[in-house]
C-alpha cells in the first residue's frame, strides 16, 4: 500500500524509499516516446557531452578534452585539408558476467567525435597532442604575424 496517493495512474511509490518512485513522464500520451529520446544505446550514449576547452594564447590555439579512463590508443586526433581538427574515440562497454548483479551503470560508453574549424593563422604542419591524467591536450601553433614597420615622423615647426 502506498503512503502517497497516486494521481498519475498506477505508480509505485514509497515515501521511505527514494529509489522506488517511478518518474512521471509528462509526454507519456504523445505520439512520440520521450523515453526513446533518453534511451542510451552504445552508439548514442557515448561521450555526447565530451567537454572540450579551446583557448587561444599569443603563440597557439590549445584544445583540452576530458577523456577519463581512455588510453591514448583509444583516442584519435586528425586534421584535414579544410583546416578541420577532429578529436574522436571510443570506450567499450564493460563485459557482463552471468554471475554479476549490476545495481547501477552510470559511466558513459560508446563513440564520441568533436570537430573544430581552425583559423587561417594555424600552423597545420606543427600540431602536437599529448595525454595526461585523462586530459587530452592538442596544441596548434599560430603563424607569426608580421608587425607593420612603423617609422616615426618628426614634426617641424
Amino acid at each position: 500500500m502506498s503512503l502517497i496517493p497516486s494521481f498519475f495512474g498506477n505508480r509505485r511509490s514509497n515515501v521511505f524509499d527514494p529509489f522506488s518512485l517511478d518518474i512521471w513522464d509528462p509526454f507519456q500520451d504523445f505520439p512520440f516516446s520521450s523515453s526513446s529520446l533518453t534511451t542510451q544505446t552504445p552508439e548514442t550514449s557515448a561521450f555526447v557531452n565530451t567537454q572540450i576547452d579551446w583557448r587561444e594564447t599569443p603563440e597557439a590555439h590549445v584544445f583540452k578534452a576530458d577523456v577519463p579512463g581512455l588510453k591514448k590508443e583509444e583516442v584519435k586526433v586528425e586534421v584535414d585539408d579544410d583546416r578541420v581538427l577532429q578529436i574522436s574515440g571510443e570506450r567499450d562497454i564493460e563485459k557482463e558476467d552471468k554471475n554479476d548483479t549490476w545495481h547501477r551503470m552510470e559511466r558513459s560508453s560508446g563513440k564520441f567525435m568533436r570537430r573544430f574549424r581552425l583559423p587561417e593563422n594555424a600552423k597545420m604542419d606543427q600540431i602536437k597532442a599529448s595525454m595526461e591524467n585523462g586530459v587530452l591536450t592538442v596544441t596548434v601553433p599560430k603563424l607569426d604575424v608580421e608587425k607593420p614597420n612603423v617609422k616615426a615622423i618628426d614634426i617641424s615647426g
